[in-house]
């Protein structure tokens, strides 16, 4: 998925899938190659699939996919996308960030889908680079990889590297490939078959802002979620937005029917639900990264918020 064609026509890419992958993600990157051969009636791209072990791989949908290698005797290819989605990180270890550097070392252009770029940051492959991942991982990856330059978009493609937020972003990003590489008549041709939107740009948001159309609103809400570990104080938020903290109390209650102070906390107790769901990490390291300094006052909270504690949530899972 280099931003040039590395070689002549098939574009060859590989495809590492780690445990839980996105499915969906997988196939929306894919399906648009197999139509553009089908449509050109070339092999203008090739693709092979790649786990740790050379076994098959269970999607976090609970359906198996088979693959073509093992780490050990994978290919080289001019790109390979790393996809992944729910727990990223139980993949991650040193074999997996050894095989990585060396790819990268070789040559390869190394990109992400979903959550594949928790396992490339890892590997220290993304220092200073713009990437995106899906939207409710972007906290916590930007927590634990704060070199890196983690957006809300659709897609990133640079002489660096590639990533996709996942899901339906993958058939964008392919077809911006098929664009680059083939012209925009099969690009254009392609998206036809696929029923697909055409007016989904690079830079589009992965999903709808949550607050009504006001602007001043949505620039609040997208600084509480840029800082959901370190909380900003509501006069410190308020700064930020040039109001005084009197007019951003108006602005929630007259949007949101709350409080700056409840929707804040809001958030960061929703993201705390779904790192105890979709991760392994403890309890206090959850309630750090969500902006508690302590176990016991994040229990508390999280309790008023979702009926449960950290702790029952766990063992309900």
């Amino acid at each position: 998925m280099r931003l040039q064609p590395p070689v002549p026509a098939p574009e060859r890419i590989g495809f590492l899938l780690l445990p839980r992958f996105a499915m969906v993600a997988f196939f929306s990157a894919v399906e648009p190659l197999r139509i553009a051969n089908r449509i050109s009636g070339e092999a203008l791209f090739a693709w092979h699939l790649v786990s740790r072990d050379g076994e098959p791989v269970i999607a976090s949908n609970g359906m198996t996919l088979a693959v073509d290698h093992a780490l050990a005797d994978a290919p080289a290819s001019p790109s390979l996308a790393v996809c992944a989605s729910f727990e990223p990180e139980i993949a991650i270890d040193a074999t997996l960030i050894d095989w990585l550097r060396s790819r990268a070392a070789a040559g390869c252009l190394l990109g992400g889908m979903d959550t594949g770029c928790f396992a490339l940051a890892a590997a220290g492959l993304l220092d200073d680079q713009t990437v995106t991942l899906h939207w409710e991982s972007l906290p916590e990856f930007r927590t634990r990889f704060p070199r890196v330059d983690a957006v809300e978009s659709l897609y990133e493609v640079t002489p660096d590297g590639f990533s996709c937020a996942g899901g339906s972003s993958a058939i964008d990003m392919s077809l911006d490939l098929i664009r680059r590489r083939h012209g925009d008549d099969l690009a254009g041709r392609v998206r036809a078959q696929l029923v697909h939107d055409q007016g989904r740009r690079p830079a589009s948001r992965q999903r709808d802002p949550a607050a009504p159309d006001d602007p001043t609103l949505s620039r609040a809400i997208a600084l509480m979620e840029a800082n959901l570990d370190t909380p900003l104080g509501i006069r410190e938020l308020a700064g930020e937005l040039g109001l005084s903290w009197r007019r951003l109390d108006r602005l929630f209650a007259r949007h949101l029917g709350t409080s700056p102070q409840r929707a804040y906390l809001a958030r960061r107790l929703d993201h705390a639900d779904r790192l105890l769901h979709e991760t392994r990490h403890s309890i206090m390291d959850i309630a750090l990264a969500c902006g508690f300094a302590s176990a016991s006052s994040f229990t508390r909270a999280f309790r008023r918020r979702h009926g449960v504690t950290p702790s029952e949530l766990r063992q309900r899972q």
